[in-house]
């Protein structure tokens, strides 16, 4: 397993989702996220919390023993999550949320597919859960503000969220006129941050994928204190970077290959790249002018 292949701890390699499709899911999340807000929790408490999540269909009907190995954690660490929400205990939790969630609407054909179109459909099931999530879409047209009024906008995404963070700034570059992507870790990330500063960001993006690196984190906290503010895309509201965060927008990974699967924090830089262009006056023009450009050099094959 790759120090970057991220999952929940155990039996990420050609396991089963155990997810199911449809709505059902993604407002079972959603219960879920609600149930956990304005909870202390502690590192191992957000990992249950974020498998839970991410097996919302399943959660109402597994014993404690199942959730923690399903979340890599010990079994007391269970009863002391429910505890930390305000049970008396783990049974007192998943009784709860029986009361509260429907019973998972699982499909004949869900037991049919092998292991490569379970790990397509747990993607679609985090689409859908992407989709449900942006109903209130406050927290993206706030994002792409802060991001469209900060000049320079330095663009943060070390190993696994490297991709995402490139992906971002390549398109970004087109309709904002200063982007500075912040890939490659080490002593000179500070350096780069105070450079960013010192031009006059307001704001920086960061994308934080599994398994969390401990210098993105220290990134984030140092920004923060440089007067940053930062917007993180993570995996999960309880991902280890949400305390040094101002904005966090969730959008869940895929567990079920050797590697996690990342669509949907894709989809919601290319969803944060369409509300910064709105809040960007000149976008249009700038996307105009590059195409005209790109025709008169000849650039792309027709």
């Amino acid at each position: 397993m790759s120090e970057d292949s991220g999952g929940s701890g155990t039996g990420t390699a050609g396991s089963t989702s155990g997810s199911t499709s449809g709505s059902g899911t993604g407002e079972g999340a959603a219960r879920l996220q609600k149930l956990f807000e304005g909870h202390r929790l502690t590192p191992t408490q957000r990992r249950i919390a974020h498998c839970m999540v991410r097996r919302a269909a399943d959660a109402p009907f597994l014993s404690s023993v199942e959730l923690a190995e399903l979340a890599g954690v010990s079994q007391p660490s269970v009863t002391r999550f429910a505890v930390a929400l305000g049970f008396d205990g783990y049974p007192a939790l998943r009784k709860h949320l029986r009361e509260v969630a429907p019973a998972p609407a699982g499909s004949a054909a869900e037991g049919s597919y092998n292991e490569y179109q379970q790990a397509v459909q747990a993607e679609i099931d985090n689409l859908r859960h992407l989709a449900a999530a942006l109903a209130d879409p406050a927290p993206v047209v706030r994002a792409g503000q802060l991001l469209a009024a900060s000049r320079p906008l330095p663009v943060l995404g070390l190993r696994a969220a490297t991709a995402q963070a490139g992906g971002f700034a390549y398109f970004a570059r087109k309709v904002h006129p200063d982007v500075r992507l912040l890939d490659e870790g080490g002593t000179m990330l500070t350096d780069r941050i105070d450079a960013a500063v010192r031009a006059g960001a307001s704001a920086l993006l960061c994308f934080a994928l599994p398994r969390h690196p401990r210098e993105v984190a220290d990134a984030l906290e140092y920004a923060r204190t440089a007067g940053l503010t930062v917007v993180t895309v993570a995996d999960s509201a309880f991902a280890p970077v949400a305390r040094h965060t101002d904005l966090l927008l969730p959008a869940p990974v895929g567990t079920g290959l050797a590697f996690d699967t990342a669509c949907a924090p894709m989809l919601l830089g290319r969803v944060l790249l369409e509300a910064m262009c709105d809040a960007l006056p000149d976008a249009q023009a700038r996307l105009e002018e590059f195409d005209a450009k790109a025709a008169a050099r000849n650039l792309f094959v027709e």
